[in-house]
């Protein structure tokens, strides 16, 4: 189990005396604290590697278990031009692109991709804010792409660019290659088997079932493998991690 910041932040703020200390933002803000709580995240990524199952499937539902609702959450429809011109289109010219680390750079069209072997998983989606919801979701395999565009050696992570942006930031994710291959990691085009809103990240998002939420990029653009993260963003392996101190691995 993954220990959690607030549990962390209640230890190192208690004294001799067992007294807490009160302004946890404060305290967690300060540097000494959070390169702390990002240790604590890599010794716990790191046990939690070495006990856990890797091919270990995450619960799947049947379909009296989805929820009414699938919440559309952060991004409800990406800002500027391009993205609306692809969506008046209903993404007929919109293409994913894979590059960086592979053999054999691939550019792959939504008509592609749904035409590839897929897979259908009705899963849970545990948000870091507190909310859960079960969705039906079906895509392709990420395996199968990965396969086809050849990782070189040297890759180690991949990196999933978006259309949307935070602030002006262009929104990234990243994550490494055992949660990659996994069997239940997937590009999702479809929801509840109706093709996949907007609000929920069309057309096309990853999911990857053993994360939080907040790992599962909506609106993914592009994939690019890399060997290191230093490079992108502010190097912690994506935006809500380099602007907020998220954990870069948020498994559960």
């Amino acid at each position: 189990m993954i220990v959690s910041r607030r549990r962390l932040i209640g230890t190192l703020a208690t004294g001799a005396g067992g007294l807490l200390l009160s302004g946890c933002e404060k305290i967690n803000a300060t540097p000494a604290v959070r390169a702390t709580l990002r240790s604590a995240e890599g010794l716990t990524m790191r046990a939690q590697r070495i006990v856990a199952d890797r091919s270990a499937l995450a619960r799947e539902y049947g379909a009296a278990d989805l929820s009414p609702i699938f919440r559309a959450n952060g991004t409800r429809q990406p800002a500027g031009a391009a993205y609306e011109a692809h969506r008046l289109a209903g993404f007929a010219d919109w293409r994913l692109t894979i590059n960086g680390l592979v053999a054999r750079p691939l550019s792959l069209g939504l008509g592609q991709l749904r035409a590839m072997p897929q897979r259908t998983q009705t899963t849970r989606h545990d948000c870091v804010e507190g909310w859960s919801a079960i969705g039906q979701w079906t895509g392709v395999p990420l395996k199968l792409l990965l396969d086809a565009a050849g990782l070189r050696s040297s890759a180690r992570y991949l990196v999933f660019h978006c259309a949307d942006l935070y602030g002006g930031v262009p929104y990234y994710e990243s994550i490494d290659l055992i949660d990659a291959l996994h069997p239940q990691t997937i590009l999702a085009w479809a929801l509840n088997g109706q093709l996949l809103p907007v609000g929920n990240g069309a057309p096309l998002r990853l999911r990857v079932e053993r994360q939080l939420g907040y790992k599962h990029a909506k609106y993914v653009e592009r994939i690019e493998a890399v060997a290191t993260l230093a490079g992108h963003g502010r190097g912690k392996g994506g935006y809500w991690e380099d602007s907020h101190d998220y954990a870069w691995y948020a498994g559960i």
